[in-house]
């Protein structure tokens, strides 16, 4: 795992994005796939090697790179960097780091559909630090760039719909 990654997930390890456990929102909707769905979170590049052994943990491939599929519960410092960072996304915009809402969390997390300033500031200012981190990197630069065009398409598709409806 080079430098950048590990210093990001350092930067997350005990922000969270309330100072309450946000699973009782949701059931922690995050950790679990829906009945016929195995849905996960995709793994930075390298962080295939920190949740490769963990119980119960499936490595899917996909079309935008490796997922982890969890059981549902795993201690903190398991988590790969996309869990620690949800529901936001550090995105490349005029050659900085922004911190957006990721817009695939939408679907499943409530804090998602709110005003960012309902997260917690430090949680905030992790995510866009972490991002920071990951840009000194040129494979984790390289993977922020596709998430960033990933969250353009899905902003697009969004705009497309809601035109036509």
């Amino acid at each position: 795992m080079d430098e950048a990654l590990i210093q990001a997930r350092r930067l997350l390890a005990d922000e969270t994005p309330l100072k309450t456990d946000c699973g009782r929102l949701c059931a922690h909707a995050c950790c679990h796939s829906l009945p016929g769905e195995e849905t996960g979170m995709l793994l930075f590049p390298g962080e295939e090697e920190t949740v490769r052994d963990n119980p119960g943990w499936i490595l899917r491939p996909s079309a935008a790179g490796l997922l982890v599929i969890c059981p549902g519960t795993c201690e903190r410092t398991m988590r790969p960097l996309s869990c620690r960072l949800f529901p936001l996304l550090p995105v490349i915009r005029e050659g900085g780091i922004r911190v957006e809402t990721d817009l695939r969390a939408k679907a499943v997390c409530p804090l998602s559909r709110q005003r960012r300033d309902a997260l917690s500031p430090a949680f905030v200012r992790a995510v866009a630090s972490a991002g920071e981190c990951l840009l000194r990197s040129p494979v984790q630069r390289a993977f922020l760039e596709r998430m960033t065009h990933e969250q353009d398409a899905l902003r697009a598709l969004r705009r497309s719909w809601r035109k036509n409806t």
